[in-house]
């Protein structure tokens, strides 16, 4: 499956309290958002994406913030259906390669991009997206790097989104103004699916 054509946005969340997880893809996936990536920057992410996995049938789950083989097998036991990683190692990408499910290796650098492209990856995350660069950096790729196509994430706003999303190499972008921390401690799930239905929207 291609990651970057399961929707526009894919929500980018931090889960500092477990049991808010399956109400928050319940409301990302009724907004029109089924990807959501659950960073590994918090003790309580595998059992969210546990959960997630088993009780939101609808939404295809993955790990974010992969940076070890360690976090691969761990996420992959968890339920995750997808692997994103903030940049890329040798060792790194010949784990992700080997976990038997999609994934988006990080790359910044046109080398970086030129060395997985050579390994036949083409569809890459680009971070942290605006420090970067942003939309002018991406759009000067599109020429030398036809064939790859990015997902931006770091910095990308809801303001902004559309101007990656009209790039003709960007497939979607990852975002975290989805699940804003006062809304997933509020459980203002309402606002939640709001949000994931304005970023639905964008194409």
């Amino acid at each position: 499956m291609s990651l970057l054509n399961l929707a526009p946005v894919i929500p980018v969340v931090v889960i500092e309290d477990v049991e808010t997880a399956v109400p928050m893809a319940r409301a990302l996936v009724a907004g029109g958002l089924p990807a959501i990536e659950v960073t590994l920057r918090t003790p309580g992410a595998l059992e969210a994406i546990a959960r997630i996995a088993a009780e939101v049938p609808d939404a295809t789950v993955g790990a974010g913030t992969v940076r070890t083989a360690a976090d691969i097998a761990a996420a992959v036991a968890a339920g995750a259906t997808f692997l994103v990683s903030p940049g890329t190692t040798p060792a790194l990408l010949e784990a992700m390669a080997a976990s038997g499910v999609p994934y988006l290796p990080g790359a910044t650098t046109v080398s970086e991009v030129l060395a997985l492209a050579e390994r036949g990856l083409k569809e890459l995350k680009f971070f942290p997206a605006e420090a970067a660069g942003g939309v002018p950096y991406l759009k000067s790729l599109a020429g030398p790097l036809p064939d790859v196509r990015f997902c931006p994430t770091g910095g990308v706003r809801p303001d902004t989104a559309s101007s990656y999303l009209a790039l003709p190499n960007v497939g979607c972008v990852g975002g975290t103004w989805l699940t804003p921390a006062d809304a997933l401690a509020s459980g203002d799930w309402a606002r939640v699916e709001k949000l994931a239905a304005e970023a639905a929207a964008l194409r």
